[in-house]
């Protein structure tokens, strides 16, 4: 009889296994990270009930950060006076995700610029964290 392997994967990846560079630094005030992309693809129909072949179209990505307010605040005193986040120029996000094993996996979140600014913040909040919405061009997955 084969042995069952409880956890196949090992350890798995988990918010404490990443590292987010955000214009050139490691960010140590992030709480969640959020990026995808996709393509519009559709059936083509012809004779018959059943498709012919498949059409493609345009390529979307999007992603969000959320940020402590001492980060933001950082990000803010290194600009020129009255310059917003949405000033910034463009800039990549690198992702690492790191195994226990020491192995590094890498996506690139590319171009990205803010597209907001803002606090929402209530009574007994022992934290600011704002989430802001980034617009990319694309993203990068599992580069080397």
């Amino acid at each position: 009889m084969a042995e069952r392997i409880i956890n196949k994967f090992g350890t798995m990846k988990g918010w404490n296994s990443i590292t987010a560079n955000l214009m050139g630094r490691d960010v140590e005030g992030i709480t969640e990270l959020k990026y995808s992309d996709s393509m519009e693809k559709e059936n083509v129909y012809g004779a018959g009930p059943y498709p012919v072949g498949r059409s493609r179209g345009n390529y979307e990505a999007e992603a969000s950060i959320t940020l402590f307010k001492e980060e933001v605040d950082g990000l803010k005193l290194a600009m020129p006076a009255g310059k917003r986040l949405q000033d910034i120029a463009p800039f990549d996000v690198v992702v690492e995700y790191e195994t226990e094993g020491g192995t590094i996996y890498k996506d690139v979140v590319r171009n990205c610029e803010f597209k907001n600014d803002g606090i929402e913040v209530s009574q007994a909040d022992g934290t600011i964290a704002t989430e802001y919405e980034l617009i990319v061009s694309h993203i990068d997955w599992n580069v080397i």
